[in-house]
């Protein structure tokens, strides 16, 4: 097995390996802007650093989101399209989920919010339950100004790069040092290494992932403009 990891939801441009056991390779680079220009030599690096080549890869995940709408679909299509070259199944996950399974695997339990920054002074928001079987989803994902959250939401610990935006809205941040020894910061960014890890975990147990629909929570910017008078007329 061989397991192709791709996330473009928040600023990390991120690409893993999983071989069934761990991540063998991980590539990220932070970027808010060129998704695109980065996700291609980002997957070549880390297959070399796999040494493996695309026949290898036995299948793929991506990050759904949510997430700004021209960042994620960069995401989403090129892992459809090696998928779609290569013949074998790709997979979508939450990417809030893969923040959550990163928090659980740092040793943190008990309830947190994600929050990743979802541009235009909102965040994209999901409360998680971390226990020691792994994570559930109890709500969400939104998205939302953060000072408009629910009130319980807010005094929890945050991953995601909400608490750095909005300090004021916002419980403990991801880098506050008040983590008890042991365990890990918080995360800032989606890793693909944990979108992997835990795709792999769910199909090992024959849980359902969540399907390949984007989630952008919002409509796109761009639309088709209206007819006008003259076009009507013709």
């Amino acid at each position: 097995m061989l397991l192709l990891a791709i996330d473009t939801s928040t600023t990390a441009i991120t690409v893993a390996l999983h071989d069934g056991h761990a991540v063998v390779a991980e590539q990220t680079t932070l970027d808010a802007r060129a998704h695109a220009e980065h996700l291609a030599p980002n997957i070549h690096s880390a297959l070399a650093q796999a040494g493996a080549g695309p026949s290898d890869v036995t299948g793929v995940v991506v990050g759904i989101g949510p997430g700004p709408f021209t960042g994620l679909r960069v995401g989403i299509v090129s892992g459809r399209t090696f998928a779609l070259g290569l013949g074998v199944p790709v997979h979508g996950l939450c990417s809030l989920d893969a923040l959550a399974h990163e928090a659980w695997v740092g040793g943190h339990r008990g309830r947190l919010l994600a929050a990743t920054d979802a541009r235009r002074k909102e965040v994209y928001a999901a409360e998680f339950l971390l226990d020691d079987r792994g994570l559930t989803r109890v709500a969400g994902p939104v998205v939302s100004r953060a000072a408009d959250l629910d009130e319980k939401w807010r005094a929890l610990p945050v991953a995601g790069r909400g608490p750095r935006l909005y300090p004021a809205d916002l419980g403990r941040s991801a880098d506050d040092g008040s983590e008890p020894s042991g365990i890990r910061p918080l995360p800032l960014d989606v890793s693909a290494g944990a979108l992997a890890d835990l795709a792999t975990r769910r199909l090992a147990t024959g849980d359902e992932l969540d399907g390949l629909e984007p989630l952008y929570l919002r409509r796109p910017d761009v639309a088709t403009a209206p007819p006008t008078r003259k076009s009507t007329l013709g």
